[in-house]
Parts: structure tokens; C-alpha cells; sequence
């Protein structure tokens, strides 16, 4: 068996680079922790985890074939679990960068069944905040 813990990092295959570190760094609150032009790499902390930025058209990321689109998304969503969970606060600071969040519902998670809501990044990546279990 392999002893995971937690998601350590994500890569997003990027077309819109300065509206995602906008939506990242600004509206979510990520902070940059290292950017590396030479291979087309911005690593964001993303409190004990990190979402890596990889431009299409970088080094890096012109390995990875066509780019995001509605058509052929990068993933389906990925959650980034927030504590303490307070819906007002969250739909208030994505809508003043723009940005609106679905509802809250509860769904299943790694820590258990909690509140959660999604938002669509630039790219049409699809953004999980899930809260503490109920």
C-alpha cells in the first residue's frame, strides 16, 4: 500500500494565462511560489497544496497536445477544501473578480459528506470548495 495523505499538486494545461493567475492569485487568494519562463511553469500555493499553470504554447505545455476547450476539458473539477466553509464570504470575494459560484450542496468528499459549491475558472476548469464534513 501506498501511505497517501493529500493531493500534493495539480497541473492546468492553460490558453489564458493572465486571466488564470487573476482567478488564482487574486480572486482565490493563491500566492505565487515560483515562476519558471524558461520551461513555461507558475506554481501557486494553494494552502498546503500547490496548482501548477502550464501555458499551451510553453515548453511544457506544448507536450500535451490540443489545448483545453469546451470540447476537451483538462480534467473534470478538482476541490480545494476550505475550513471554515462560509458561502456568503466565498460568493462575495469570486464576485467581485467576476466570477459567479453554483449552489451549495452537500456532497461526498475525502474527509466525509459537507457543504460544498463550484466555480468555473477561465480556462473552464471546474473548481470544487468543500467545506468541513457535516
Amino acid at each position: 500500500m501506498i501511505p497517501i495523505r493529500a493531493i500534493d499538486h495539480i497541473v492546468l494545461r492553460v490558453v489564458h494565462l493572465d486571466a488564470m493567475l487573476d482567478f488564482y492569485v487574486q480572486a482565490l487568494g493563491c500566492t505565487i511560489a515560483r515562476h519558471r519562463d524558461d520551461i513555461g511553469l507558475i506554481q501557486l500555493q494553494a494552502g498546503s497544496a500547490m496548482i501548477d499553470l502550464v501555458p499551451v504554447d510553453g515548453p511544457i505545455g506544448r507536450g500535451g497536445g490540443a489545448a483545453p476547450a469546451t470540447e476537451g476539458r483538462n480534467l473534470d473539477h478538482f476541490c480545494l477544501r476550505v475550513e471554515p466553509f462560509d458561502p456568503v464570504a466565498i460568493r462575495s470575494q469570486l464576485q467581485k473578480h467576476g466570477y459567479t459560484a453554483g449552489p451549495v450542496e452537500s456532497r461526498f468528499g475525502a474527509q466525509g459528506e459537507g457543504p460544498s459549491m463550484y466555480v468555473t475558472d477561465p480556462d473552464g476548469n471546474v473548481v470544487e470548495f468543500k467545506g468541513p464534513p457535516a
